[in-house]
């Protein structure tokens, strides 16, 4: 007897079942976008704000921002108030007070940091609890500080032994420390700093007891020998011409100073760098050498007529900052300095200066106003010239001032080029020993107005003294030697002077307001 199978039923049956599947994914899709959306807007809820769970201080700030985090820590900070109690003497202090600082920004940045994923969000969702605490840091000092000024004034304190330079003496000594009555600072400082953080209102107590100081003396007496060791070392710099700059004990006394560390529990040697680097800068002034540009004096075909300065190189120091580096380490050790200063040539240049066209006449400054009116009119053209060849006919470079004494003139160049001049002058008189002096010199001291006598080494009965008022435009290029103006001359262009330059009162006075302080002048024959 056969037995057979319905197939027909059966693959019905089978196609139910898949359609079944199907469905059922489909709804799983459909659930896991609504869930991942709704995943994804919650955890954009929370950014830059704490994620929940976070607590700060105890408190829940969830979904709080960094600056709502801040000025709630920033509130308890404030409230916190500190009861120190010393052998019965109580004090009320605020954190500040006590040197504790508080960083509630920085607490709050830190409560609201994440990556923002949903998978943190959902995680800190899940695990429920993230607890941030306070940045909080304290100034050991500062506090200990704070805790000794709580010694009831009846008690004698610890004297800290001190080392100092005594200048007029030029001895180096150590003021022995003494014990006294104090408090346990460390203590206080490592109690405060537990207590601190929790940001609430809390009671220090503190014994004062008998306590020995700091600094001992005989730490005092260590940094003393560390600082006579290294004045018994020689230092000097060698100059570029050989000669040396010692670097003397007073000196270098003077620029130590022994303080207490910053936690008040050591001695520590200081230099004044700023007091080094301006001596050897000035060592460094004295051994450069200033490049002087020479001048030749050339006619119009550009032949050489005469010299009137030869050029010098000048010698530039290159090692400065070195020095003092070497010379600042060497204080805070015991081993002798031996340093040389660097040099770089700075080459001079040679000016080829246009010979002025020809010396002017006694009456020039009468002539000065004989133009006519219609002048303006061509003034007025001019204007219209392209300022490009205005500009190009400009003289330049250094200003400077030619004193010819063979022919009695000055003449104001600026470059190679004259700007003013030969204007006619009355120079000293050699044959009565008041010869002007030649050489290169520069303008140092100037007097819109000055009484002039030479009443210091001349009596008033002697021929030559004089006491002259009121000289106007003076200027001073070398010891008493000077350009200014001489009202009382009625003609220039001869010797007769005492070695000053006179000239016109008109001539001094533009010489006055075209030159400066430092303006080169040449005096030659």
């Amino acid at each position: 007897m056969s037995h057979l199978t319905d197939t027909t039923d059966v693959g019905r049956s089978g196609g139910g079942r898949r359609r079944v599947l199907l469905i059922v994914i489909a709804i799983l899709a459909v659930l896991a976008v609504v869930l991942t959306g709704g995943a994804f807007a919650y955890a954009k809820n929370f950014e830059g704000k704490a994620l929940p769970g976070t607590t700060v201080l105890g408190q829940d700030v969830s979904g709080k921002s960094a600056e709502e985090i801040s000025a709630l820590v920033q509130k308890k900070a404030e409230d916190t108030e500190v009861t120190v109690d010393t052998d019965g003497k109580t004090t009320t202090a605020s954190l500040a007070d006590l040197g504790v600082d508080v960083d509630a920004k920085k607490t709050g940045q830190e409560a609201v940091a994440h990556d923002g994923s949903i998978g943190e969000v959902v995680s800190s969702t899940l695990s429920g609890s993230r607890g941030v605490d306070p940045v909080v840091s304290v100034d050991e000092k500062a506090a200990a500080d704070f805790a000794t000024k709580q010694i009831p004034k009846d008690r004698t304190a610890a004297v800290d032994a001190k080392v100092s330079y005594d200048e007029d003496a030029g001895t180096w000594n150590v003021a022995k420390a003494k014990n006294g009555q104090g408090v346990e600072t460390d203590a206080f400082v490592s109690a405060l700093t537990k207590d601190a953080s929790k940001l609430e209102s809390f009671t220090l107590t503190q014994k004062v007891t008998e306590t020995a100081p700091k600094i001992s003396t005989e730490k005092a007496d260590k940094v003393k020998d560390q600082i006579t060791k290294m004045l018994d070392q020689p230092m000097s710099i060698t100059g570029p011409d050989g000669a040396t700059h010692s670097v003397s004990k007073d000196r270098r006394s003077g620029w130590l100073s022994v303080t207490t560390d910053d936690k008040g529990k050591d001695l520590k040697i200081g230099v004044d760098e700023d007091a080094v680097r301006e001596w050897v800068s000035a060592r460094a002034d004295e051994d450069s050498v200033e490049k002087k540009d020479g001048i030749e004096q050339v006619d119009t075909d550009g032949k050489v007529v005469k010299t009137i300065a030869e050029k010098t190189d000048g010698v530039k120091i290159t090692n400065t900052d070195a020095i003092t580096e070497k010379l600042v380490a060497a204080m805070t050790g015991t081993s002798p300095l031996e340093a040389s200063f660097e040099t770089k040539k700075v080459e001079a240049e040679m000016t080829k200066a246009k010979a002025p066209e020809s010396k002017d006449d006694e009456n020039s400054d009468s002539k000065d106003d004989d133009k006519s009116k219609d002048d303006e009119k061509s003034k007025d053209d001019d204007k219209s010239k392209d300022d490009d060849d205005a500009a190009a006919d400009k003289p330049t470079g250094e200003k400077w001032i030619d004193v010819n004494l063979s022919d009695k003139t000055v003449t104001a160049y600026q470059g190679d080029t004259p700007v003013w001049g030969p204007r006619s002058i009355v120079d000293g008189d050699g044959a009565n020993g008041h010869g002007t002096v030649t050489g290169s010199y520069k303008i140092y001291l100037r007097y819109d107005k000055q009484d002039m006598t030479n009443g210091a080494y001349k009596d008033q009965q002697d021929p030559e003294y004089y006491n002259t008022k009121d000289v106007p435009w003076v200027q001073y290029w070398y010891r008493g030697y000077a350009f200014h103006g001489a009202p009382w001359r009625s003609s220039f262009g001869y010797s007769g002077s005492h070695g000053c330059i006179n000239m016109r009162v008109s001539d001094a006075k533009w010489l006055y307001d075209w030159a400066s302080i430092g303006t080169r002048v040449e005096v030659h024959r």
